[in-house]
């Protein structure tokens, strides 16, 4: 049918056309493609394509569903005559990849198509970003953009700003921003975003701060910014000034900042976020709903982060909040729990990704649960069409390792469709310290230093190796290798959260002003826990010095230190919160068991790999971490 309009008529022929025609309205009416095609044909049995408005309308109707009807609609352009510079810009924005490029092309060769507008270069240079076409055309578009006068149009020098910061291209960016002739706060915000972006979030601040106004996308983005590089605090700083500056926070916003409050461990503050939600009727989509199950379960409250979801699934179908809920049980260590959830997620077809599969292997591993994780890694591509990436199988070898299965996680790296990175072999080598195996840990720790020479954490293990055999020469000559090559271990480092104020420890931290207190607690402490039957796990302290002062090193771990705090500032029966940038060490996570029961307080800890609820002299994860 739509091969027989090549032959019409040229549209000069046609009677005068009334754009109240009953047959536009039918499509109107059109809720199926079934539909959409029987009003088409409707359409042209009456002659209106010969025509370029009811083309035009049935472009603008296929391109409105998400996805739009890309392969229809282009069939209806080509045999559109004279389609208007609506259907060109229409079909360029719906389009957003190469094919796009090529319309814009053919637009400037054809000498009876209408000329481009700012619109077309505004939707031709959004796709020049680096999911779509390249820099190269980003460029040519621009050339073209300059020889028809549209340089100085704000909105098309909004969008080249755009695209040179998603390219990274901050200093181009930075030339537009500042040779435009007109600025509004788009330009303002997109140039803040450039910086943002690319993790410079102290000239999108800089430039923030010379803002004539801002809006909420200024707000967001900066905080945005802040959370991307990890500067937690300076985010949540920044909230409680936007908060006093009048601005309404939006669904985008909430999200950021319970990223921070998950990552700070704030769960007053994550919570007085949720009651907002509530209070401002602010809508619940799938990403804030995911936030708000991550700050709880991050916050060590994962039955609260389960009750919410519960509450709030019954009718979502996207797999967001379900991955959120999933990581949260996986580093809560209740990996029967992640099991039945994800057998719940098949069961109603919510369709899982990369990232419920990541969850679900850790979740694997933190119980141990070897044959489900075996299983469920060769579903990914046999049962859901996923190709497992090097994430999967680096929680696959954690959990062989774990597990004790070092031959078979060795076996499976040597098997993996890609190369093997530093993270990869470091799963393996931590597996060995844990186990003891010091000739597969020499050999694994030679290996990660002759790829990357300077890798600290492997040093760091290999050294912890040597010194839980009490092989002190070799621990010793490993921290010497690290020296000479500048290496600098990352240094332990706690946070706690008290009455809305965050107050960090060092290993060792004599800079809070109530040190002196600190210290004389702890010793205080040394002495209960000794008369409660504790010991200390001197085995992976790296120095070969005596005993007492081995115990001496251990005691003033960073976690001690954030633990001894809480406990002076915080009323019989509060839990204390802690969160540790490393993995908790043996005798730390050894005394911590014995502190929860002899000063009757459930101590939470949030390390680099899990979470841990110490209670009456007992740990959730059972001594397996």
């Amino acid at each position: 049918m739509l091969q027989r309009l090549s032959t019409a008529p040229s549209p000069t022929k046609t009677l005068r056309f009334s754009s109240h025609h009953p047959l536009l309205s039918l499509l109107n009416s059109c809720k199926t493609l079934d539909q959409i095609k029987q009003a088409h044909a409707k359409m042209i049995a009456a002659g209106l394509f010969l025509h370029p408005f009811p083309p035009s309308k049935l472009l603008e109707l296929l391109l409105s569903p998400s996805p739009p009807l890309l392969p229809y609609a282009d069939l209806v352009f080509r045999h559109s005559p004279s389609p208007p510079l609506f259907s060109y810009n229409t079909l360029i924005k719906a389009h957003s990849s190469p094919a796009s490029l090529l319309l814009f092309r053919s637009l400037l060769r054809d000498p009876s198509a209408p000329l481009p507008n700012q619109y077309t270069f505004a939707f031709v240079l959004a796709a020049c970003g680096p999911e779509g076409f390249g820099l190269v055309e980003g460029e040519q578009v621009r050339g073209q953009l300059i020889r028809r006068g549209f340089e100085a149009n704000v909105f098309v020098s909004n969008v080249v700003i755009r695209m040179y910061g998603s390219w990274g291209l901050l200093d181009d960016a930075r030339k537009v921003f500042d040779e435009s002739s007109e600025r509004d706060l788009v330009s303002w915000n997109s140039l803040i975003g450039g910086y943002a972006g690319a993790g410079d979030v102290d000239r999108a601040k800089e430039l923030f701060d010379e803002m004539p106004e801002r809006d909420v996308v200024s707000w967001s983005t900066v905080i945005a910014g802040y959370v991307q590089v990890g500067c937690f605090v300076e985010a949540m700083e920044l909230f409680r000034e936007m908060q006093l500056a009048g601005a309404t926070p939006n669904e985008f916003t909430l999200t950021t900042v319970l990223a921070a409050c998950a990552n700070l461990v704030a769960l007053d503050q994550g919570r007085w976020i949720h009651i907002y939600i509530n209070k401002a009727r602010i809508k619940m989509n799938d990403r804030l709903l995911a936030g708000l199950i991550d700050m709880y379960a991050k916050c060590g409250e994962v039955e609260s982060a389960w009750k919410l979801f519960n509450d709030q699934t019954n009718t979502k179908r996207t797999v967001r909040p379900w991955n959120a809920m999933l990581s949260g049980f996986a580093i809560h260590g209740r990996s029967d729990e992640a099991v039945k959830l994800f057998e719940r997620m098949k069961k109603i077809n919510v369709l899982p990704d990369k990232v419920t599969f990541v969850s679900l292997l850790n979740a694997c591993s933190h119980g141990r649960l070897v044959h489900q994780g075996r299983l469920y890694l060769s579903s990914m591509k046999s049962v859901h069409g996923i190709d497992p990436e090097i994430e999967h199988y680096g929680c696959m070898v954690d959990l062989l390792g774990r597990a004790g299965l070092l031959k078979e996680a060795e076996e499976m790296i040597s098997t993996m469709p890609m190369a093997p990175d530093t993270v990869i072999w470091g799963a393996l080598l931590g597996a060995c310290c844990i186990h003891g195996d010091i000739e597969m840990g020499k050999r694994i720790g030679k290996l990660i230093s002759e790829v990357e020479p300077k890798h600290v954490g492997c040093h760091v293990l290999l050294a912890n190796i040597y010194s839980g055999s009490r092989r002190w020469n070799d621990a010793r000559d490993v921290r010497k290798h690290l020296e000479i090559a500048n290496g600098r271990k990352t240094p332990g480092c706690s946070s706690i959260e008290l009455n809305g104020m965050f107050y960090q420890f060092l290993v060792g931290d004599r800079s809070h002003p109530q040190t002196k207190q600190i210290y004389s607690f702890l010793d205080e402490m040394a002495i209960k826990l000794k008369i409660a039957g504790y010991t200390p796990e001197v085995g992976e302290v790296l120095l070969d010095i005596d005993e007492e002062d081995r115990e001496t090193a251990l005691s003033r771990h960073s976690e001690k230190l954030a633990i001894a705090f809480g406990l002076m500032n915080t009323s019989s029966g509060t839990p204390i919160r802690i969160v540790k940038n490393l993995r908790v060490c043996r005798d730390c996570h050894h005394a911590t068991k014995f502190i929860s029961k002899v000063y009757d307080r459930e101590i939470i800890v949030r390390d680099r790999i899990r979470f841990h609820h110490f209670k009456d002299g007992y740990c959730s994860c059972k001594d397996y971490w």
